[in-house]
């Protein structure tokens, strides 16, 4: 399966934004953890603030109530009447004040004063007392608050407030006053912690005494734990989705309780907190993601430029030349490195290129060496036997054949010549070797004109035409024929010898065509495809085909070779 390609702005980009994401993402997650804490911690802050309020509000009404008693009771060191004016006009100077009772020891209402309004003669509860087993002089008592029950037609909410004193013939009473607990209790209706949070007031032993909602309580449509509230020192404690504060007022045993809930006082500030924080978060991954794109392209730019140079100059080596490429100071080095590996290969492929021409030369060179020795040789031998025969004419044109035929191969150290005188060094040859066999063959030659300024190499059809003699036609007994064809066939240039002699087999044929220096026998055919090879490329050379008692025919192919190509060659 092929591997999908990633680039390398892919990766800066991913990396990048991935490595901002995680950093927001736990940098966001703590600040939140942070926030929420510190919300709740401001949640209990504001619900301590609320309750301190509540608690001076609570205790000055307290204090008031004490310095109403205290009047009252300096009322005891005087007259009766001076007391009797002290306390009526108290009770029209306070207008919260309801009503002031006096009891002796044993509960018995010894005096009362009432203001405007009437005292009962028959009620069914007297509420405006404060019970308890034992009474301690000096020791005040503060009832929960109630509705008045003594007077005729007037049934405010109240507080009694008990003090018992010592009488100067050592007999104890008992003052007890009714003060109206509207406007504390008013005071704490408005107090509000957060959409749903209040205060309440309690006693020591957790029994309510005033509730907001004391009507929904004694219903039994509302409950609150005020036995475990109970249990609690002073400060604020969590309880589930509830924050309690508790403050005791003192001067009374009275109790401040603030509650409120977590939700509704932190909710809608961390809703609006997490909404500006994921625009935030939104923002910097689009400046992360703009950032890390641009960061990329500076970095990707210049190796793409660097991956395009290394493609040209895999294509064309040769030719190819580096423009230097800008960037950061890795990309430079990069730069510089390939632009010196680029003219180290080069001056390399110079060498190797300077290395094979010398080598292919002297191959060549080896080639024709082991030519003209065979070729001399059969020569010389030719003439030796003209000699004998004394047939002097003979023996002069068969020389100058023989100069000519050496002057053309010696073409002033040429490795190529045109193919008019590779012709005219075949004839040489032919005319040569005909004085030798005693005219047993005949030969002619068939050669277009457009070939003959063709360029080919020098000495390619006398080893075909020797083979023809040797091999061919030296075995027959009738008269033998060899014909030379040089024609044009699109871009090459083909040369054909063919014989009417024995033929070969395929293996004879393989045997020309493969056969090692170190051979016994001659090695000529091998030589031309060979050189042909070396000069042209492997697809040109010998062809040969050939049927036994039919002849052979020795196809050479070469490509059109012009002068002006003859250098490059």
């Amino acid at each position: 399966m092929r591997k999908k390609k990633i680039s390398l702005s892919a990766i800066i980009v991913s990396l990048v934004v991935s490595f901002v994401a995680f950093i927001l993402i736990c940098a966001l997650l703590l600040f939140f953890k942070i926030y929420l804490s510190s919300m709740e911690q401001n949640a209990i802050t504001s619900s301590e603030q609320a309750v301190v309020q509540v608690s001076n509000t609570v205790g000055n009404y307290a204090d008031d109530m004490k310095g109403i008693m205290d009047i009252i009771k300096d009322g005891f060191d005087q007259s009766e009447d001076e007391r009797e004016d002290t306390l009526n006009t108290l009770m029209k100077v306070r207008t919260d004040l309801v009503a002031v009772y006096i009891y002796d020891e044993n509960q018995n209402m010894v005096s009362s004063y009432t203001g405007e309004y009437q005292l009962k003669k028959e009620y069914l509860k007297n509420l405006s007392y404060v019970k308890r087993e034992n009474y301690e002089t000096g020791e005040i008592y503060i009832s929960e608050p109630h509705v008045e029950s003594l007077l005729e037609n007037y049934y405010p909410w109240v507080v009694t407030i008990l003090e018992e004193i010592e009488n100067e013939d050592g007999s104890k009473s008992r003052v007890v006053f009714d003060i109206s607990f509207s406007k504390i209790a008013n005071y704490v209706d408005d107090v509000g912690i957060g959409q749903h949070g209040y205060c309440f007031i309690i006693g020591t032993k957790g029994e309510i005494i005033y509730h907001p909602q004391q009507q929904l309580i004694f219903s039994g449509l509302k409950e609150e734990n005020t036995e475990g509230i109970a249990d609690h020192l002073d400060g604020s404690y969590q309880d589930s989705n509830v924050i309690y504060t508790i403050k005791s007022l003192n001067n009374s045993d009275w109790r401040i309780v603030g509650v409120s809930y977590i939700n509704e006082l932190i909710a809608s500030e961390v809703i609006s907190v997490v909404k500006t924080l994921i625009i935030m978060l939104l923002l910097i991954m689009i400046v992360a993601m703009i950032s890390s794109y641009v960061m990329s392209k500076v970095i990707s730019k210049p190796i793409q430029k660097l991956m395009k140079a290394m493609e040209d100059f895999e294509q064309d080596a040769a030719g190819y030349s580096f423009q230097s490429v800008g960037g950061t100071t890795e990309i430079q080095a990069l730069s510089q490195s390939f632009d010196h590996m680029v003219v180290q290969i080069q001056e390399l492929m110079t060498k190797v290129r300077k290395e094979e021409i010398t080598l292919r030369k002297t191959e060549l060179k080896a080639l024709q060496a082991q030519i003209n020795p065979h070729f001399l040789y059969n020569t010389l031998d030719a003439i030796g036997w003209l000699c004998e025969e004394e047939r002097s004419q003979d023996a002069v044109e068969m020389v100058n054949a023989l100069a000519k035929l050496f002057r053309i191969s010696i073409s002033k150290g040429h490795e190529l010549i045109t193919i008019e005188k590779e012709v005219e060094h075949a004839k040489s040859y032919l005319k040569i070797e005909n004085f030798r066999y005693k005219n047993q063959f005949v030969y002619e030659f068939i050669v277009e004109e457009e070939c003959l300024p063709y360029y080919c190499n020098k000495i390619t059809l006398q080893p075909i035409i020797e083979n023809a003699i040797y091999h061919g036609l030296n075995r027959m007994v009738d008269d033998g024929h060899i014909g030379i064809h040089i024609y044009a066939e699109e871009e090459d240039i083909v040369m054909e010898v063919i014989d009417n002699g024995v033929g070969m087999t395929p293996e004879q044929i393989h045997s020309i065509l493969y056969k090692e220096p170190g051979d016994k026998t001659g090695i000529g055919i091998k030589n031309v495809n060979d050189r042909i090879k070396i000069y042209f490329g492997e697809k040109y050379g010998i062809l040969i085909e050939s049927e036994l008692d039919e002849g052979t025919c020795v196809k050479i192919r070469m490509p059109k070779i012009e002068r002006e190509n003859y250098e490059y060659i």
